[in-house]
């Protein structure tokens, strides 16, 4: 419904493990590839004159619409002024900046930013479209999620999280977690958009359930129509009506599951890991606390894999 401005081995992990923790409605990768804090980002970047966001300052954008897309997972779109594009590259996120009490014993608000990466393409104009998770205890996305048609949200952009050059590796492989998924379709678009890219991608996601799936149309749609260069393989804890009528993965991802549906090790080969923190720590370890990559562990260096041929958003 929409709200417009006109009317290996057996070890396991629980998909959905301690994603709330510090993420404020994201997924904690979504700022990813940034050291220093998300205020000082991009302070030396230039801005794209094509596009609405500027790296070296917070510019207010209006809400143009609202959609429910999942039980707590919702879009909202933001008007681009003069029909520009986001100025957004491959792979860049944004951040998000409100005034507001992050702790309850806090007297004054404060500066609340947060990272998010659209999931509209780099040309789309005239607007973007975030995708966010609404927890309970969630921050930036419950203010988000106050916001009425019309009212304006301070943003920042782009952050750089990974220089993608076409053809730069033979096989992407990712594994995505949740609203993990949003930097993963900003890679997949400038992928299979591009006739010279010849990469071929395949996608793991794992969900609570079949109906979190988010932007699962989308998803679908691109694989069938790139069937040999895109393929997914979804994997929920709890399928709808028991499983009968699923076809994907069931209960939790194990690592005979990555070592069947992505590239293998090689230098040739990437994989790209953002989710939860739980499921980060299981597949590939969280990122280190200053945000530098980290050391590789969990299910993808039992797998062979190094800290070469993965890449955690």
């Amino acid at each position: 419904m929409f709200t417009t401005a006109s009317t290996v081995r057996h070890r396991i992990f629980s998909p959905y493990g301690a994603l709330a923790a510090g993420s404020a409605g994201v997924a904690l990768c979504a700022g990813a590839g940034v050291a220093g804090g998300a205020m000082g980002m991009a302070a030396a970047a230039e801005p794209n004159p094509e596009g609405a966001l500027n790296p070296n300052e917070f510019r207010p954008f209006k809400l143009m619409m609202k959609e429910k897309l999942t039980r707590n997972v919702n879009r909202y779109r933001f008007e681009l002024p003069d029909n520009k594009t986001s100025g957004l590259y491959t792979a860049s996120c944004l951040v998000t900046k409100a005034m507001m009490k992050e702790k309850p014993e806090d007297e004054e608000p404060k500066a609340v930013v947060r990272p998010y990466t659209p999931t509209t393409t780099s040309d789309t104009r005239g607007y973007m479209d975030l995708i966010i998770k609404v927890y309970p205890d969630g921050k930036m996305g419950n203010h988000i999620d106050s916001l009425k048609v019309g009212d304006t949200l301070e943003m920042k952009g782009p952050i750089p999280k990974f220089p993608y050059k076409a053809n730069m590796k033979q096989s992407i492989g990712m594994v995505a977690g949740g609203s993990g998924i949003t930097p993963m379709l900003q890679v997949v678009d400038t992928v299979l958009s591009d006739p010279a890219d010849k990469t071929d991608v395949s996608l793991v996601y794992a969900n609570t359930t079949d109906s979190d799936i988010i932007l699962k149309d989308k998803i679908d749609e691109l694989a069938k129509k790139y069937p040999y260069r895109f393929k997914v393989y979804y994997v929920v804890d709890n399928p709808s009506w028991g499983g009968m009528m699923w076809k994907g993965g069931k209960g939790r991802v194990t690592g005979q599951m990555l070592k069947e549906h992505l590239p293998p090790p090689s230098l040739d080969n990437l994989v790209m890991v953002c989710g939860p923190p739980g499921m980060m720590n299981a597949v590939s370890g969280n990122k280190a606390p200053d945000k530098s990559q980290g050391e590789l562990t969990g299910l993808l260096k039992e797998l062979g894999y190094t800290k070469d041929n993965v890449f955690k958003f």
